[in-house]
């Protein structure tokens, strides 16, 4: 895969529209090309201990972050036409329908790609101890050092796609 765009949310609360943050890695001939990091208003506005033990944002780091119309508005255009790529496509698509349901705003359709999926055809249950974010980076050439901020994994994901996809 040489053009795509790999994506990553982290959400606030148990709800997929919560996002909290997102990077965007943009990637045009297997080369990358752009990267974007955002904080986001999260909606609803409340984190969960899981979620911030997770990720480590709070409600202090969002609480003067655009909304995710406003930081949509600014990663549409770098994306356009390009298959969005993610470990774990179902959740950030899910995320990504979600809070554009939230909002009211008209879902474009992204096409969607999954380096997980990808992963677990290429190594089989048993031949590798995991099929997560880090692991399949790491295999994958890539040392994911920020796991669970948005545009790390977003790196990682990207570096995956290049390599197995």
């Amino acid at each position: 895969m040489d053009d795509f765009a790999a994506i990553d949310f982290e959400t606030a609360n148990g709800q997929p529209s919560s996002v909290c943050s997102v990077g965007v890695v943009v990637v045009r001939g297997g080369v990358i090309v752009d990267e974007c990091y955002s904080l986001i208003c999260p909606e609803p506005d409340y984190y969960s201990w899981y979620n911030t033990r997770v990720h480590g944002l709070t409600k202090r780091d969002t609480a003067q972050a655009p909304a995710f119309p406003e930081v949509w508005a600014g990663i549409a255009p770098r994306i356009a036409g390009l298959t969005l790529v993610a470990h774990n496509k179902a959740f950030d698509e899910r995320c990504l329908k979600a809070v554009f349901r939230t909002y009211g705003m008209d879902y474009p359709d992204y096409p969607f790609a999954c380096t997980l999926a990808a992963a677990r055809r290429k190594w089989k249950r048993g031949t590798v101890p995991n099929h997560s974010l880090d692991t399949i980076a790491q295999l994958c050439g890539f040392e994911l050092k920020r796991h669970h901020n948005a545009l790390a994994d977003a790196e990682a994901c990207a570096a995956i796609a290049m390599k197995i996809m």
